[in-house]
């Protein structure tokens, strides 16, 4: 009688163990899918976040686009200086910086081309730099991108 007991007690064990394990799957299967009210409150934090944050990207988008332009500035002066120094001779009011990517042997420079890519002659807001010949803020020339604003001769230039 004691064996039949206790064979009767394990299977009222697995029973409930087969019962609670049923259950558990029911109430995993019914939990799958997110709530519409979930959905909204994670949907608003992002986009709290994203209001928060997305000023403070775009303004240092915009302070990169400003250090890489004085970079390329300076990097164009310099080789506008030595197309002078290798040339012998002093820059035209109408010099073209197109030159600087034009080979010795096709009537460039004459360690010419100094650039290139005609890419390396844009700004980073796509617009072309452009030399002054006299340059009003150095005596022989300016290198000059006109900013983000894509106008020459507002506060935004960029002078070498």
């Amino acid at each position: 009688m004691n064996a039949s007991a206790h064979i009767n007690c394990q299977d009222l064990f697995n029973a409930a163990e087969r019962h609670q394990r049923a259950h558990h799957r029911r109430l995993r299967r019914r939990r799958r899918a997110f709530t519409l009210i979930e959905i909204i409150v994670v949907v608003t934090i992002i986009a709290i976040l994203a209001a928060a944050i997305a000023p403070r990207l775009l303004g240092r988008l915009q302070w990169a686009k400003e250090n890489k332009a004085d970079s390329e500035v300076k990097a164009i002066a310099s080789a506008v200086e030595m197309f002078i120094l290798d040339s012998g001779g002093n820059l035209s009011d109408d010099f073209d910086l197109a030159i600087l990517l034009v080979p010795a042997e096709e009537g460039g420079g004459p360690e010419g081309p100094y650039f290139k890519k005609s890419n390396d002659l844009l700004d980073p807001w796509d617009s072309p730099y452009i030399i002054r010949v006299p340059g009003t803020e150095n005596y022989d020339f300016d290198i000059v991108s006109a900013g983000p604003d894509g106008r020459v001769g507002t506060d935004d230039d960029i002078i070498n």
